[in-house]
């Protein structure tokens, strides 16, 4: 049996385009001090789980990835509040959504104040995705 492409649909980059990869280079060598702290918190895993950092999926770039719990987490800076940014922000969520992911969202100021209660939330949202999988995993279909 052959592995699947993580390059196709399904795969863990969603058929992401190359210009995509190299904006997402690009945005790792520019963090923000938010994503900075949170990069520092996360970069050796999470109850086990492994983290990236601007990783492309499909049309987007996740701010932080965790391939194994389907889970992208969103640092939002005071840009967020516009109207514009924020519509913007439901339609990326909603077709990540569609796709499978579970999206949590942090403003910096959570990451700056309170990283320790930004940690421990990720923690319990690894857990609830986790039990969840574990869950459907055990039964049976149609049920």
């Amino acid at each position: 049996m052959t592995a699947k492409s993580p390059y196709k649909n399904g795969g863990m980059f969603e058929n992401a385009s190359y210009l995509l990869f190299q904006k997402a280079k690009e945005l790792r060598k520019t963090m923000t001090d938010a994503e900075i702290i949170l990069w520092m918190n996360i970069k050796n895993e999470v109850n086990g789980f492994k983290f990236r950092r601007q990783h492309p999926i499909g049309n987007y770039i996740a701010d932080f990835f965790c391939h194994k719990a389907k889970l992208i987490i969103e640092l939002d800076g005071s840009i967020h509040h516009l109207a514009h940014i924020q519509a913007l922000d439901d339609i990326k969520q909603r077709d990540l959504e569609n796709l499978g992911y579970y999206i949590i969202r942090f403003t910096n100021n959570d990451v700056k104040l309170s990283i320790d209660n930004v940690i421990e939330t990720i923690k319990k949202t690894i857990i609830k995705i986790i039990n969840s999988q574990n869950q459907n995993a055990s039964s049976p279909e149609g049920v």
